[in-house]
């Protein structure tokens, strides 16, 4: 069951290759993920006046594939349980999600984008751009995630540890020969 549609208007939608969680990174802005435009609604255009200078925005959609939420998860490079506050993960009580993403190029209604964690189809509810001065924290504490391996994997491959075939989404996505 997909997420409930955003209460809120989308004023864009993305577009690109990412199209299931495995394809994207798990993080964005760690200059990983792929390219990907986000087309803003009709009769926002004036909205991106000035955009262009920035290099990087923060981008706030809603997680539109997400189906329901755990109060507690293990997150990717861990092994333990955490409560689901103190995570990124995409399922959420309320499945909103934030990025911040390498601006390319503003074209018409068309911000070109790089190293994204977004999926094709998601709906973005809002765009600000990224200003290091006041949205960088370099001494700021990182709680468990400072003890965590750095080169652990960015997915948990589920099927892999139990030793089953990837659901068949995967299979095609990786394999386009594959059943």
């Amino acid at each position: 069951m997909a997420a409930p549609a955003s209460p809120l208007p989308p004023i864009g939608f993305v577009r690109t290759a990412q199209v299931v969680h495995h394809d994207a990174p798990r993080q964005s802005g760690l200059g990983r993920g792929g390219d990907g435009v986000i087309v803003i609604r009709q009769g926002l255009q004036n909205c991106l006046q000035d955009l262009r200078g920035f290099s990087h925005l923060w981008v706030l959609s809603w997680f539109h594939l997400a189906r329901g939420f755990r109060s507690q998860v293990v997150p990717p490079r861990d092994v333990r349980k955490r409560g689901l506050f103190a995570t990124r993960a995409p399922q959420r009580p309320n499945p909103i999600g934030l990025s911040c993403v390498r601006l390319v190029a503003v074209k018409k209604r068309e911000i070109h984008i790089a190293d994204h964690d977004l999926l094709d189809g998601t709906p973005v509810l809002d765009i600000k751009p990224y200003l290091p001065y006041c949205d960088s924290v370099p001494n700021a504490a990182i709680g468990y995630v400072g003890a965590l391996a750095p080169e652990t994997d960015d997915h948990r491959t589920w099927w892999t540890s139990k030793g089953t075939e990837p659901p068949r989404l995967y299979r095609r996505r990786h394999n386009p020969n594959a059943t």
